[in-house]
């Protein structure tokens, strides 16, 4: 092998197809055309050709019936008959009819069949081969007989006289050989038109397989097959959702992962994505004319990543979908877990000065003022967690709540829980999730303290929140889980209530906002079978309650 001569690739077999040499999909369907055009231009040569032969078979028992009948109505014929000696009258006569017509022979003979004329002279005076019977009977009939001039189509008419008696009889034929002849030029037409429709037929074959090979990939029936399997069996086993929209942006794949991120049941084939009831900002993101990298979307109860490309050029488009909802979880238990982090650092600063003072105090000998400090320093530290404590059994929402009250007082704002919280500890169910309830009131306390923090410019009073956190018991629905978390920042617009629970609206105005908080708290009261309200007192007011069916034992969670 030259340095230049590379080897030509083979197309390696999809794996578990036949190690046998599997002849191409596009092969087998050109050889069954090309079989199939073949039969049909052969069949219908076949017919045309006895039709041909037929036709002009009885066009020669026309033309021979013609001329026996007029060389038998011949007076010159019938007054030969009568004459002494026929043969020398009628012979040339039948000769110089039988050269203008084109027939094979004419011959006269007497009733007992013997010959007069003949186109072979030696055959007069010999017995005429063929059937005589209905002549001598008056009638005219046609036959296909062998005589001396081989296999012919002959015709025998009788001669009548003035008495309308049988005096003679008159054979006029063409044999088959001559008739074949007259085939000839149809056939060789014929021939030659089934060999360019076979030639044609099997061309448009190749070219239409050749088309096929090519989009097939040269793969037979069972690689397609087992290619197919793949593709289902890969499609619909990934965890990633997957959806393929035809340029019409209608729904031509959704695979088991879409279907689940997206909440979506039934036959989605043929439907366009904008009537599938997905949020308008999803659905904007996949029509937009730009393709869209790891944007986030919030659907009825998950949170996704969403990436779109273009098919081809033009052909539609790949939508992925990947779940990132416990993720977004857990980043908001490790922004609370960061939040405490923050506290915690806060507070080890403050008690370090504290413990400065107490200690400058003490140096100074100033022991009664020193414990003075210490103690207040104390109570007013203890209060808030024994009331958080005593109010909030919960252990989790406990938690965050004094991490957010740390929190807010960090950044000035006084966080306070209302005299009429109180949930002891175990009451709520196990449906209920600590990562829902993280998520709904950190989420809540946040927006909450931003507020504040934000309406403090323009107000004199210091900003604060404030924290209802109870259940309210019922004998109809068993009783809900209620938190509300209200502010003394602007509001929220009247006009702009619609919007609060969508992703992307958000009132910070130092472009840090997400928008997510308020979504994912409306996303997890849903999941949970909750509300969500929007008040206003001092400032905004948000409600989420969360029902509970009171079950012997425990309580359970369940859709309103």
């Amino acid at each position: 092998m030259s340095p230049r001569t590379l080897p030509t690739p083979r197309r390696r077999p999809v794996p578990g197809a036949p190690r046998r040499l599997v002849r191409s999909l596009a092969g087998q369907l050109f050889v069954v055309q090309v079989v199939i055009v073949a039969a049909v231009v052969a069949g219908g040569a076949v017919l045309a050709y006895l039709f041909t032969a037929d036709r002009t078979e009885a066009a020669a028992r026309s033309q021979v019936t013609a001329v026996a009948e007029a060389v038998a109505d011949s007076p010159s014929v019938r007054a030969a008959v009568a004459g002494p000696d026929p043969t020398a009258v009628l012979q040339p006569y039948a000769e110089q009819v039988r050269a203008d017509t084109g027939v094979s022979f004419i011959t006269v003979m007497d009733t007992a069949g013997v010959r007069w004329t003949h186109p072979l002279p030696e055959q007069i005076g010999r017995t005429f081969l063929g059937h005589i019977d209905w002549a001598l009977a008056g009638e005219t009939r046609s036959e296909t007989y062998t005589g001396t001039l081989g296999p012919s189509v002959r015709v025998v008419t009788p001669v009548f006289d003035e008495r309308h008696r049988v005096v003679a009889l008159v054979s006029a034929g063409i044999t088959v050989k001559s008739i074949s002849a007259q085939l000839s030029g149809p056939l060789l037409a014929l021939a030659g038109v089934a060999v360019a429709a076979l030639a044609l037929g099997g061309l448009g074959t190749y070219l239409a397989n050749s088309r096929l090979r090519r989009h097939t990939h040269g793969m037979g029936p069972a690689e397609l097959s087992h290619l197919y399997e793949y593709h289902q069996a890969t499609l619909h086993s990934v965890r990633e959702g997957l959806v393929l929209l035809d340029r019409r942006h209608r729904v031509v794949l959704c695979n088991d992962a879409a279907r689940e991120l997206l909440g979506l049941a039934g036959d989605l084939e043929g439907r366009p994505v904008d009537g599938l009831g997905l949020p308008e900002a999803l659905v904007a993101a996949v029509l937009g004319a730009e393709p869209v990298r790891d944007e986030v979307h919030l659907t009825a109860e998950r949170v996704v990543v969403l990436n779109t490309s273009t098919i081809g050029t033009g052909l539609g488009r790949v939508l992925t979908l990947r779940d990132h909802t416990e993720l977004q979880s857990l980043s908001g238990e490790l922004d609370s877990v960061r939040g405490f982090t923050e506290a915690l650092g806060a507070q080890a600063h403050e008690a370090a000065n504290r413990l400065h003072a107490v200690v400058s105090l003490i140096e100074l000998g100033r022991h009664q003022e020193a414990v003075e400090f210490a103690t207040a320093e104390l109570a007013l530290a203890q209060q808030l967690t024994d009331r958080v404590v005593a109010a909030v059994g919960e252990p989790v929402l406990a938690a965050l709540l004094l991490g957010k009250a740390a929190q807010a007082a960090e950044r000035g704002v006084e966080l306070t829980l209302t005299e009429d919280s109180r949930i002891d500890d175990g009451v709520l169910p196990p449906g209920l999730s600590a990562r829902d309830l993280i998520t709904v009131l950190g989420n809540l306390v946040d927006n909450a303290v931003d507020a504040a923090i934000a309406g403090a410019a323009e107000s004199p009073d210091p900003p604060e929140v404030t924290v209802t956190a109870r259940i309210d018991a019922t004998p109809r629905d068993g009783g809900h889980l209620l938190l509300r978390v209200a502010d003394t920042g602007a509001g929220i617009d009247p006009a702009a209530v619609d919007d609060v629970f969508r992703r992307g609206w958000s009132t910070k105005q130092d472009g840090r906002g997400h928008g997510l908080g308020l979504a994912l708290v409306a996303q997890a009261a849903r999941r949970n079978g909750g509300t969500v309200e929007v008040g206003r007192d001092r400032g905004a007011v948000l409600t989420v309650r969360l029902p509970l069916v009171r079950v012997p034992g425990r309580f359970e969670a369940v859709a309103s």
